[in-house]
């Protein structure tokens, strides 16, 4: 693999194509074409996503007389970032001292050259930020402090010549002494973290949401079918076209039980009238009588 494109203050690497055209009787024509290397770095890596936290104390002395403990305590959520993202600093500092102490936090690139058997670092400065000023006996909070990463170059860790590494630094300064520092390790990526979770939260609520119509209509216990006496009549059920041989024969072709179909025979038509009048004979009353149809 290739390593990625980089320039420093001791050493580069760079990529470029070169193409010569030769003609007879001619000089020949030359280009070159510089282009730029990136070795993917998966901020999705389970590795890079293991959170990194450390705890450190620290005791002032002066000549004979001796103050309490600083102590410091500081989390980031995972290690592997991209630039444009903000790191989450969650960090609790106690000053039990008699000094005025600031916390802060800081983000280092430390780039590492190799020649000839010898090595050369550099340390820069890539981002900070600042708290309150603590006085003696006081403790601060940071509930996700944000410090955002400008647009650096990624981590080189593959490479023979040149190394580059980020760290987050939180520390504590105090005047006239060592500060109290904790160095949590960072690898910066160009592949961003994936939002499976929200993703995942989405489409179950959605996919909820769209199966909510089951429970609204399809009921949880099935209306009794009504009786038969209740839907056909006896002079209907005497009039009827179909023998009973062949009810007998429907109801054992039938797949289910009857009450799959009860609906098709809930509403019956109601009886013809007859064209011809079956007694013509018959004296009629005085009320009107309706037209034939």
């Amino acid at each position: 693999p290739l390593a990625t494109s980089f320039e420093g203050r001791h050493g580069s690497v760079r990529y470029w194509v070169k193409a010569e055209l030769h003609r007879p009787w001619f000089l020949p024509v030359k280009l070159k074409k510089e282009f730029t290397v990136f070795e993917h770095i998966d901020i999705n890596t389970p590795s890079l996503l293991s959170p990194q936290a450390g705890t450190k104390e620290k005791t002032l002395c002066c000549w004979f007389c001796t103050s309490g403990p600083i102590s410091l305590s500081a989390k980031i959520e995972r290690k592997g970032y991209a630039p444009g993202e903000s790191i989450q600093i969650f960090a609790e500092i106690e000053n039990c001292s008699s000094r005025m102490v600031v916390p802060k936090a800081t983000i280092y690139q430390t780039q590492a050259f190799y020649a000839k058997g010898k090595m050369k670092e550099v340390k820069q400065l890539v981002a900070n930020l600042r708290g309150d000023s603590l006085s003696s006996g006081k403790t601060e909070t940071w509930n996700g402090k944000q410090l955002k990463i400008p647009p650096v170059s990624p981590s080189i860790l593959d490479c023979s010549i040149i190394r580059v590494e980020y760290s987050l630094m939180v520390y504590v300064d105090i005047p006239g002494a060592m500060d109290l520092f904790l160095n949590l390790p960072l690898v910066i990526g160009t592949i961003p973290l994936h939002s499976f979770g929200s993703r995942t939260s989405s489409v179950s609520s959605q996919c909820s949401m769209n199966m909510n119509w089951l429970g609204l209509t399809l009921p949880e216990r099935p209306e009794a079918p009504p009786s038969y006496a209740e839907v056909v009549t006896e002079e209907q059920r005497q009039s009827s076209l179909a023998p009973m041989g062949a009810c007998d024969d429907f109801e054992r072709a039938l797949p289910g039980p009857l009450f799959a179909y009860i609906q098709e025979f809930r509403f019956l038509p109601p009886p013809l009238y007859s064209e011809i009048d079956p007694n013509p004979d018959q004296p009629t009353d005085d009320r009107p009588s309706c037209p034939s149809r």
